[in-house]
């Protein structure tokens, strides 16, 4: 089974001005390839998102533009389920971007681990990266692209290994939770349930 961990940083409050990504390949709980690059927005740095993630204007001088890097980013992201924390953020992200530039969207399944993460470690005060790579004893540079995404990732295999599932369709419906789903011009909300059978939670 492939897991495709992704993450982004924006230039500013504009979810088309992604300036990083960071993506990590988890295949049977290994990773087994990274992706790191920055991006020029081709627009301004608000200072707020500066302080986050220590990017500014002259760092990405000379980098490729989204339409540039995209082609590297959809390889990666057709290759398997795609996982993000506070994966509404990440999927905003491509999707908006995706608008921006008149490019179109790629067919892929992706899931949240925020909401994976509610499901098996419930008594946690909150689900904030930071928090929960502290409870997997794992150090990592908050907001570094590739450093988050690799925190999304451990956080799934840690989830699948407690699970005992053998894979991912036995996982998503022991722990009660729905793919979102990205295709073409558009996405999906799930397949309609049917008669009595269990609620499942869509993130």
């Amino acid at each position: 089974m492939r897991v495709v961990s992704i993450d982004f940083e924006t230039a500013n409050e504009k979810r088309f001005s992604p300036c990083a990504v960071g993506i990590v390949v988890l295949e049977d709980g290994k990773i087994i390839d990274e992706f790191y690059h920055l991006i020029n927005p081709l627009m301004h740095f608000n200072s707020m998102n500066i302080h986050v993630h220590g990017i500014n204007e002259a760092d990405v001088v000379g980098e490729p533009t989204f339409p540039e890097i995209w082609p590297s980013i959809k390889s990666y992201l057709r290759s398997g389920l795609v996982i993000a924390h506070n994966a509404s953020f990440d999927m905003s992200v491509i999707r908006q971007t995706l608008d921006y530039f008149g490019l179109p969207y790629p067919e892929m399944n992706y899931l949240c681990t925020v909401g994976l993460s509610k499901q098996f470690w419930p008594d946690l005060t909150n689900y904030k990266l930071h928090t929960l790579a502290n409870f997997l004893q794992m150090t990592f540079n908050h907001h570094h692209a590739l450093e988050d995404a690799r925190v999304a990732a451990a956080l799934f295999h840690h989830a699948f290994r407690e699970s005992e599932a053998k894979s991912l369709e036995p996982f998503l419906d022991r722990c009660n939770l729905q793919t979102g789903r990205i295709y073409e011009r558009g996405y999906v909300t799930p397949k309609k349930k049917k008669k009595n059978q269990p609620k499942r939670i869509y993130i």
